[in-house]
């Protein structure tokens, strides 16, 4: 699934919030599907967040989801109910599902039959199933003896509290036979964005129209039918749908034939899937339009969406063609389907789903306006369809048993959007952009509230919490090491034997590993005792190719340990002393933790840009150079998930290399350079004077990860003082950053020229320029405006520097409601998220209340923005005290519209909250989620947000006055 998220993910930095672009990563930022990120909101976050992090975190399984009950559970009719555990028992094997559903598109009901081949692994006369919010009023049990069909009641028991049906036989199952479960009952389409749900969108002519669609995982699959609604119940599914001739129904399977049962009633009847798990059955029934193709081997892959927006999926239907072809051929499997379809929704909360053969996405994450999307919407609908395809592999053939594993699916499919996309739109660059995601998950690894990547969970809440920036990211980031570690084609050869050994059937993190470690390289190795090793002959320059590759070993002090290490690298003479430890924000939680990674380090030296690489497997070590250099700069690309500090002189002479001749070493070891001395302020390893004086280089600086990386550590010093009485040197310190960067916006043109990173760079510099006040921008945004409003929204404006455009013409009342207006009738989705972004960012307070009030309506404005319009408002330095007591007011609202645990909730948290940095607002955060117990109390992102503002608070306490002096330095003369 991809998160729906901003593009810009929010991260903290040390205490602070900070910002990095997650548009490259389809995360559209933020990040399912949260992915972050879909696209929202693409370049303008970066000045308005201190970059909330759009995904839950993680902490230990708190005691209110543990399974403690002293007393047996009972049914909702008061008698006692006979299963007591969230999960399901294992005895009870669905095989085979038979669906029926009828939806009534007018009364918002719908009403099915779900018969379920079962077998019994020992004698029992009790069914435990999953049922959420249905209305059962028939079950029977079938079974075949003979040449008779033997129907027995089946009494019905309901557990709401674990979303739990018990079905009671007359008679103990016998093992190993057949058994038919037939269940009827009603339901009402969710007013949620999950389960099976209503969704609605409006014509050209103003026409409202209604559409059911699916959203199951993780667990919404049981409020559509009663099922095992569990990943490692995998059965096959026929699915039949009964709708009105004017509706048009698509579900996993290509359609066999549709028979008509009544005047005005259809049904369709889909071919039987391939055995899957539940959560990854669709079903959609709508008026769509389709545009198709077929791939090289006969695939074909269709693109769905609403009559008046079809002419915008061109380019992912050639994208996702392209994408189909690329996974067959690297996986060397074929897709399992005879068709893919790709449907766009109205209403969706995510980015993106999954469903085995129909995949469901945000508008704003499929279609592609070619007059008003931008290079950055391109990238991230790129970035979203090939998460969601490399799904059909990781995730639908090969799924991870049960959701502590997650990242099986999500980190896969995260790092093969950039493996995938680098060769099918190599123009797109995306691997200059891997990195940052890792910044971003880093951000949330430093904190004491994250979590292992492997971790234990179990009920639903939980299971929503694991859909976070440590499941996808720091998967994805993982993974990426561990390529550059065994190879480009040992890694391939390894993912493929997993998914080869493991299509249709269910896996733990141990299973990836030990098919890792099967594949020995081509040079000499040996497999022996279960890991690769060199014979006494094989010659290799590398010191981890000299050892046992033990990939299991190794991995799991990745994936069972939470966050990651710092590297203390001393340097004397040729001798290079490295240490690693926990790496910790705050100096006083450096508690030992004992925690020891196999790192693999890289290296480059002022004497060799040959990569050279060292396997760190305890807590020192040393290596000896062939000769004395002037700097060492280590973790080469940022393959790496780790940071490193260089005591001494170590980082005085890279700022002096970034000062003399910045472009010896790589953008990307560029941008990391700055990360880490950011880094390693906040935990007391480097002063802000010299993290500082490091960024001042960027005068000269073109690269856009560079560029971005000094943006998401220097935009959130000055929003924390935003909030704070500190307007003299807030504003000296954003003139500094203006003339640290004018330059570079200076010599930006008003055009969609150039390369993708060009036209992002641009879009991120003008609109920080225009809302900075930098008055050459501002100008010419106005007059870009006023053309644009005198001609009705009419004018084509440059796609790539609207939203700056927007931000500017905003900021008058006239021009605030004239761009309201341009969205009730747009229908480009990316032009609508840029006003969205637009009307957050007001300096007029009442604008800015009656946003909050309308957005959550969910008329004008679709209820599934509303997380990123609060977000926004809660950034906005004019508007974080109306978006804080929004959310305390409408806290029980909120709940309702989206689930705790959700990425939703968790984005408008941290949105409204992670900029505070006074222990007044942190006691008031504290008193009012505590308030809500079971409510919200023990929501992760709340620990998240509560560590984050105590950081912010240490932060400013140590740096904020060392900031108002170097502001004054000489130095600065020279910007």
């Amino acid at each position: 699934m991809k998160l729906g998220l901003s593009n810009l993910s929010k991260i903290t930095v040390g205490g602070r919030a900070r910002t990095q672009s997650q548009v490259f990563f389809s995360d559209c930022s933020l990040n399912k599907k949260m992915i972050s990120l879909s696209i929202r909101w693409p370049l303008a976050t970066m000045l308005f967040l201190p970059s909330s992090l759009l995904i839950l975190l993680t902490v230990s399984t708190p005691s209110w989801c543990q399974s403690s009950d002293t007393m047996s559970p009972k049914a909702s009719n008061g008698t006692p109910f006979p299963w007591e555990k969230m999960r399901l028992p294992e005895h009870i094997i669905p095989v085979y599902y038979d669906l029926l559903i009828h939806a009534n598109l007018t009364t918002l009901t719908f009403e099915g039959t779900t018969e379920i081949e079962i077998t019994a692994s020992k004698p029992t006369s009790t069914i435990i199933l999953h049922s959420h919010l249905l209305q059962i009023s028939k079950a029977t049990l079938k079974r075949r003896v003979g040449e008779r069909l033997s129907a027995e009641p089946l009494r019905v028991l309901e557990y709401p509290p674990h979303e739990q049906i018990a079905l009671l036989a007359p008679e103990p199952l016998a093992v190993g036979i057949p058994y038919t479960l037939v269940i009827d009952y009603t339901g009402h389409l969710s007013e949620h964005l999950n389960g099976f749900y209503k969704s609605t969108y409006r014509t050209k002519e103003g026409e409202m129209r209604v559409l059911a669609s699916t959203h199951f995982e993780p667990t919404a699959a049981r409020m559509a039918f009663p099922c095992f609604d569990e990943p490692a119940f995998k059965a096959n599914f026929s699915v039949k749908i009964r709708r009105e001739p004017r509706h048009l129904a698509i579900s996993n399977m290509p359609l066999v034939e549709s028979v008509t049962v009544a005047e005005g009633l259809i049904e369709d009847h889909f071919d039987v899937t391939v055995k899957m798990s539940t959560y990854l059955v669709a079903f959609i029934i709508s008026d769509f339009e389709s545009i198709s193709k077929m791939t090289k081997s006969g695939v074909k892959v269709s693109i769905y969406a609403v009559p008046d927006k079809i002419h915008q999926a061109d380019y992912a239907l050639d994208t996702a063609v392209t994408l189909l072809e690329f996974y067959e051929d690297y996986f060397s499997i074929p897709y399992a389907l005879p068709k893919q379809d790709l449907a766009a929704i109205p209403d969706f909360e995510s980015g993106a789903m999954e469903n085995w053969g129909l995949t469901t996405y945000r508008e704003s994450s499929l279609l592609f306006d070619v007059e008003k999307s931008s290079a950055e919407d391109k990238l991230g609908i790129t970035m979203i369809v090939s998460h969601e395809l490399a799904h059909q592999w990781f995730g639908n053939l090969v799924t991870m048993e049960w959701w502590d594993d997650l990242w099986l699916n999500e980190g896969f499919a995260k790092f093969m959007e950039f493996v995938s996309v680098s060769v099918t739109h190599p123009e797109l660059k995306v691997d200059d952009y891997f990195f940052g995601k890792c910044f971003n998950v880093m951000e949330v690894d430093a904190l004491n509230s994250s979590h292992p990547v492997s971790t234990a969970v179990e009920d639903p809440a939980q299971i929503r919490e694991m859909f976070d920036d440590v499941s996808y990211e720091k998967g994805a980031c993982i993974l990426n090491m561990l390529r550059d570690y065994l190879g480009a084609d040992v890694f391939k050869s390894g993912i493929v034997q997993y998914l080869q050994k493991y299509s249709y059937k269910n896996t733990r993190n141990e299973d990836l590993w030990n098919s890792m470690a099967s594949i020995c390289p081509t040079d000499g190795t040996e497999r022996t005792d279960g890991f690769c090793s060199r014979g006494p002959h094989s010659s290799s320059a590398s010191h981890w190719r000299q050892e046992g590759l033990d990939v299991k070993t190794m991995m799991n002090t990745w994936t069972l340990q939470k966050g990651f290490p710092l590297i203390t690298v001393t340097v004397r003479g040729r001798n290079v002393h490295m240490r690693q430890e926990h790496y910790r924000k705050a100096p006083e939680d450096a508690s030992e933790t004992g925690y020891v990674w196999h790192v693999p380090l890289t290296f480059i030296t002022s004497k060799s840009d040959s990569v050279q690489r060292f396997l760190l497997k305890t807590k020192t070590d040393e290596l000896i150079l062939p000769e004395e250099v002037e700097w060492i700069k280590f973790n080469v690309g940022m393959n790496g998930y780790y940071i490193v500090h260089y005591e001494d002189d170590g980082w005085d002479s890279l700022t002096g290399l970034l000062k003399g001749a910045h472009t010896t070493i790589s953008s990307n070891d560029r941008a990391s350079l700055i990360n880490n001395a950011f880094q390693l302020v906040s935990n007391g390893k480097l002063s802000i004077e010299k993290a500082l004086d490091l960024t001042l280089y960027l005068k000269r600086e073109t690269e856009i990860m560079p560029v971005f990386q000094g943006l998401s550590e220097l935009i959130p010093m000055y929003k924390l003082m935003e909030k704070r009485d500190m307007s003299e040197v807030e504003n000296q310190f954003k003139a500094f950053l203006l003339r640290l960067l004018r330059d570079l916006i200076d010599s930006q043109t008003w055009t969609d020229e150039g390369s993708v990173s060009q036209r992002m760079l641009r879009s991120q510099l003008l609109l920080l320029a225009c809302v900075r006040k930098y008055q050459p921008c501002v100008q010419r945004a106005e007059a870009y405006f006023r053309e644009w409003k005198e001609a009705d929204g009419n004018l084509s404006l440059p796609n790539d520097v609207t939203l700056a455009v927007f931000a500017v013409g905003v900021q008058n009342p006239e021009g605030w409601d004239f761009l309201y207006r341009k969205y009730q009738s747009s229908l480009s989705t990316s032009e609508k998220k840029k006003i969205e972004f637009a009307l957050s960012i007001s300096q007029d307070e009442d604008k800015l209340q009656w946003l909050l009030d309308e957005g959550f309506k969910g008329d004008v404005i679709k209820i599934q923005e509303f997380p990123h319009i609060l977000g926004a408002v809660g950034r906005n330095p004019v508007g974080y005290r109306l978006a804080w007591q929004f959310l305390r007011e409408n806290w029980d609202k909120l709940i309702e519209k989206f689930e705790l645990g959700s990425s939703s909730l968790t984005y408008m948290v941290i949105g409204t909250t992670s900029q505070f940095s006074t222990r007044a607002r942190l006691e008031e955060v504290k008193e009012f989620f505590s308030s809500l117990k079971e409510k919200g109390s023990q929501l992760r992102c709340v620990q998240q947000t509560i560590e984050t503002i105590g950081e912010n608070i240490r932060w400013m306490d140590k740096n904020f006055e060392k900031i108002r002096v170097w502001l004054q330095s000489e130095k600065l003369e020279l910007l």
